[in-house]
């Protein structure tokens, strides 16, 4: 099969090699996927470049890249229903703590990594479901549903946050978000959030409250932890919490401590590749119950063929796209 694979890191171009390697077996409680389409995530680029804090050489002599992706169940292991071959799946944790992720034409895994898609749903979008839909997700509906409730959604124009907007007002959330430059705050209107506030604003937190009439915020969902934690703090409610997936912009930040614990607010640090059981579980019921209800729309920024992996990681550094990006097999 073609797989892109690295043994070492260093920039995209430099280290990743599209190469041909033997196909792998399902093993028992595995199923084997033939790929359509791999999705490529900003923290597939810190694991190629050595990023991660901690690791200083790559954990497997050879890595195949991505934890997202989508494609069609060829063949199963013992103890897996044959009734699931042919069944179109979106994977999740390809590529978590295991050598062989998704920038291949086939992957195994265990069974329950790769979820039943909707008919209605394409492989392109299936391959956005992993990391984005489930950190979005989970972030909103982690602590329960949010019928009623106002939630802020920071970073409204990137993939999570697009999503995440979409996830709140599906379920009957007011949806307030933040975002900069006018295209990114129409993509965050156009995704469901009622008011979309200007991210560089000095009095961010007193626009906010003006336009809730003083009310404060229930439930906050976070790309940049350290930088927005001063105004979370002012405009977060009582017992509220702050579900936060980033903080790339300080991520050594120094908190308010007092006057967040006597809020007693809730700091919820999201990392979907570490669910528990019952969360991972919950988490994909909501998943499945708004592509059920075609509640979710996805933005592809560009799908490149499997051999141009490098410029895909490139677009992700660059941080200029638009929207997922993905490869075809």
């Amino acid at each position: 099969m073609r797989a892109i694979t690295y043994g070492r890191f260093g920039p995209a171009a430099d280290v990743l090699t599209l190469e041909d390697i033997a196909p792998p077996a399902a093993a028992p409680g595995e199923v084997l996927v033939r790929l359509h389409m791999s999705g490529v995530n900003p923290s597939d680029i810190r694991a190629r470049a050595g990023g991660r804090p901690g690791v200083t050489e790559p954990p497997f002599p050879k890595i195949i890249p991505h934890s997202d992706g989508a494609g069609v169940i060829e063949a199963v292991g013992d103890g897996v229903p044959s009734s699931r071959i042919g069944e179109r799946v979106w994977i999740w944790n390809g590529q978590w703590q295991r050598a062989f992720g998704t920038a291949a034409e086939y992957i195994v895994l265990p069974a329950e990594q790769a979820v039943a898609m909707p008919d209605h749903v394409s492989f392109e979008e299936g391959a956005v479901l992993g990391i984005p839909g489930l950190t979005a997700c989970h972030a909103v509906l982690g602590g329960g549903q949010v019928d009623g409730q106002t939630v802020l959604v920071s970073g409204g124009a990137g993939t999570v946050g697009r999503l995440a907007i979409q996830v709140a007002a599906a379920s009957g959330a007011r949806v307030l978000s933040t975002a900069r430059g006018d295209e990114a705050i129409a993509t965050a209107k156009g995704a469901g959030a009622e008011e979309v506030f200007d991210y560089t604003d000095e009095h961010l937190a007193d626009r906010i409250l003006e336009t809730t009439g003083g009310r404060t915020v229930d439930r906050i969902v976070e790309v940049e932890f350290g930088k927005n934690v001063e105004t979370n703090t002012r405009i977060i409610s009582e017992r509220g919490t702050i579900a936060a997936f980033g903080s790339a912009k300080d991520m050594t930040p120094v908190l308010p401590f007092y006057p967040l614990m006597f809020k007693a607010v809730t700091i919820d640090l999201v990392l979907v590749y570490i669910l528990s059981a019952s969360e991972r579980a919950t988490t994909l019921s909501n998943l499945t119950d708004l592509l059920d209800r075609n509640a979710l729309n996805f933005q592809i920024s560009d799908v490149l063929p499997l051999e141009d992996c490098a410029a895909a990681h490139d677009m992700i550094a660059a941080g200029t796209r638009s929207g997922s990006v993905l490869l075809k097999m």
